[in-house]
């Protein structure tokens, strides 16, 4: 039987409807596979929707645990079938969890989606760097344009099963804490904090930031710290339209609420020169945008460069903007949003090695295009077989960067939509979380980020 092998953070399409989806390993302590099956906000719709060796059945039939068999190479099995997932299941989970020890004492963890791939390959995920973790998110199945792919995960988790399907909605009868027990300051607790300061401030900030969190959860990103940034296009072309901007910033603030420790988001004006604006806070959020216009009236709507601008912001979060083909590390990411309405001017070469080099940094560039130069009014995304989504040669490099090469990871998305005022909050949220998690699992991979970022 031919194989198919997904990196960790990879993805391809599934071509078969029903097939098993086997946890495998060659000696180790006992382990233990289970699938979920999550609606839009990530959470299971009730507690039918895990499927493990003590539930083994989902209603519907698209899921259910078939057995373990032991003799030679452990496996561990349920068996999928997609054509009779609901219809208001987005994705399936599949974990694992091992119990009294730790996955690091498993030898050749894998999973295998038998004869799931194109001309009835398996498909093989090998899960690398198992340590101390008691649970593991291994991989997960997603509607995607009106097929299914399969994203290889290795996400692991120090709580077990139990911590693992909470986090996911199961309501797994915790016992209640003691009355003296002193619960230490966590990001759970700052994120509750920040919620009720919000609430004080902005009903409508707060829905916002509510509707980042499901994006976030429904990714395992619940109380993941970023530092964010926000590059803005002021070049002539956006000053007719510049205030269509303050409702992307609200939209930005509601993501830094839930990443960022400090609750800001760092911005970056840029034309032919860049400046580093003041940051976006809840004081100044409101008005920000007509703000920045008359503050900087004089210094900007010239020309268009890209490269500049990146520099700018290399500089700010890894201190240099130069070469560099050796990885730098930190204990935070970076994730920035590049917003531009139309092509950089003379900086071609510039734009894309500051890329490449910041490829090697914990930096993500989040790139959308805007504006009349856009034909589609639906967001549209880069694919190597389609056409170019920005529908002019204008965007051209910007696609290019999503597929760019000779990089240490992939470390850019981009998408273009003519008025991103006409999406949804939840649509925009689930845009600017597509490959994020996918690069922070190579991130970590890489060296960049330590194993808990």
């Amino acid at each position: 039987m031919a194989t198919q092998s997904i990196p960790k953070g990879g993805n391809t399409l599934i071509a078969a409807a029903a097939f098993d989806v086997v946890m495998e390993w060659n000696r180790g302590p006992d382990a233990d596979i289970c699938v979920l099956l999550l609606g839009t906000d990530g959470k299971v719709r009730s507690d039918e929707d895990f499927v493990f060796y003590n539930q083994p059945g989902h209603p519907s039939g698209a899921a259910s645990y078939t057995g373990k068999s032991t003799a030679g190479t452990i496996r561990d099995t349920v068996r999928i079938d997609l054509d009779r997932v609901p219809a208001d299941v987005e994705r399936l989970v599949v974990g694992a969890s091992v119990d009294g020890a730790t996955f690091g004492r498993l030898a050749g963890l894998g999973l295998t989606m038998a004869g799931a791939g194109n001309g009835g390959a398996d498909l093989v995920f090998e899960v690398p760097d198992a340590t101390t973790e008691t649970a593991f998110l291994l991989g997960e199945l997603y509607r995607r344009n009106g097929a299914w792919k399969v994203r290889a995960v290795g996400q692991g988790y120090d709580s077990g099963l139990a911590g693992f399907a909470t986090e996911f909605g199961v309501d797994v009868g915790e016992p209640e804490a003691p009355a003296d027990a002193q619960p230490s300051v966590s990001k759970k607790d700052k994120l509750i904090e920040m919620e009720k300061a919000v609430k004080d401030l902005s009903p409508a900030l707060l829905s916002k930031t509510q509707t980042a969190a499901v994006s976030l959860r429904k990714r395992g990103l619940s109380e993941h710290t970023a530092r964010v940034g926000l590059v803005v296009d002021v070049s002539y072309s956006m000053k007719a339209s510049f205030q269509q901007y303050q409702l992307l910033v609200e939209r930005v603030l509601g993501l830094a609420l839930r990443f960022d420790d400090d609750g800001a988001i760092d911005v970056w004006l840029f034309d032919g020169q860049t400046i580093h604006a003041e940051p976006v806070t809840l004081a100044n959020y409101a008005t920000y945008i007509q703000d920045a216009a008359n503050r900087y009236r004089n210094d900007i709507w010239g020309g268009t460069q890209y490269g500049q601008a990146m520099r700018r912001v290399r500089e700010h979060y890894f201190g240099s903007s130069e070469v560099r083909r050796t990885p730098l590390g930190a204990s935070v990411p970076a994730y920035v949003m590049f917003v531009t309405d139309g092509g950089t001017h003379g900086d071609v070469p510039e734009t894309v090695e500051q890329v490449r080099s910041s490829s090697y940094e914990p930096l993500f560039w989040q790139i959308m295009a805007i504006g009349s130069k856009v034909d589609s009014s639906r967001p549209q995304k880069f694919r190597k077989s389609r056409g170019r989504p920005g529908g002019r040669r204008e965007f051209e490099l910007l696609e290019g960067l999503d597929d760019l090469g000779d990089r240490h990871v992939d470390n850019a998305d981009f998408f273009a939509v003519k008025d991103p005022g006409k999406l949804k909050d939840e649509e925009l949220y689930e845009l600017l979380m597509t490959e994020y998690p996918g690069w922070l699992t190579q991130a970590r991979a890489k060296g960049l980020l330590p194993a808990g970022a």
